[in-house]
C-alpha cells in the first residue's frame, strides 16, 4: 500500500500537462484566424480588380469609336482628369472615354490599395467609323493590367525575415485580361 505523501501532486503535473496542450491549441487556433482573415482580405482585393476590370470593358463596349481611336490606351492609370458630360453639353466620343478614364481612375483609388493600371488596344482589319459602330467583330484586342499591393496570406520563414517591419509580406498582384470591346 502507498503512503498518501508519496502520491501528492500527480494530479497537478496532469493539469500543468492539460493547461500546456490547451494553450498550444488555442495558439494554433488564433494563428488559423489570422491566416483565415488574410486570406478573406486577399480574395476580397482580388474579386474588386475583377469588377472593376469589367466596368472599363462594359464602358468601352459602349464606346467603340474612342476604343479603336486609342482614346482609353494609357499605361499610367489612375488619371488625374476630369471630363464633364451633360445632357446640355453632350460629350463627343473623345470626351466620354475620358469620363469614362476619370471614373475608372477614382474606382481604382477606391477600391483597391496602391492601384497602377494599363490598357492597350490594338486595331484589327476594322477601316472605317461606319463599321465600329456596327459592333463586333472588330478583330481588335485590348489588353488591361491591374496591378496592386496586398499583404500575402500565408508567411514564410525568409520573407518573414526579409520583410519583418511590415509585419507579414507585402507582393504585387496583377489582374490581366485580353478582351475584344
Amino acid at each position: 500500500m502507498s503512503s498518501p505523501g508519496r502520491a501528492r501532486g500527480a494530479s497537478l503535473i496532469e493539469v500543468l500537462v492539460a493547461v500546456l496542450v490547451f494553450g498550444v491549441g488555442i495558439v494554433g487556433l488564433a494563428g488559423l484566424l489570422i491566416i483565415s482573415f488574410r486570406s478573406n482580405q486577399v480574395g476580397y482585393l482580388r474579386t474588386q480588380a475583377e469588377f472593376i476590370a469589367m466596368s472599363m470593358a462594359d464602358r468601352m463596349r459602349a464606346n467603340p469609336l474612342a476604343v479603336w481611336a486609342g482614346n482609353y490606351d494609357s499605361t499610367t492609370y489612375p488619371l488625374t482628369i476630369t471630363q464633364d458630360c451633360t445632357k446640355a453639353a453632350a460629350c463627343t466620343p473623345a470626351q466620354l472615354a475620358k469620363r469614362d478614364q476619370s471614373q475608372w481612375s477614382s474606382q481604382l483609388n477606391t477600391f483597391l490599395p496602391n492601384p497602377s493600371a494599363s490598357i492597350a488596344c490594338t486595331k484589327g482589319a476594322t477601316a472605317d467609323a461606319t463599321q465600329l459602330q456596327m459592333r463586333p467583330p472588330y478583330a481588335g484586342n485590348c489588353v488591361m493590367k491591374i496591378s496592386w499591393i496586398e499583404r500575402a496570406a500565408t508567411d514564410n520563414a525568409t520573407n518573414a525575415a526579409s520583410s519583418s517591419a511590415n509585419n507579414g509580406t507585402v507582393v504585387t498582384r496583377t489582374y490581366a485580361w485580353n478582351f475584344q470591346p
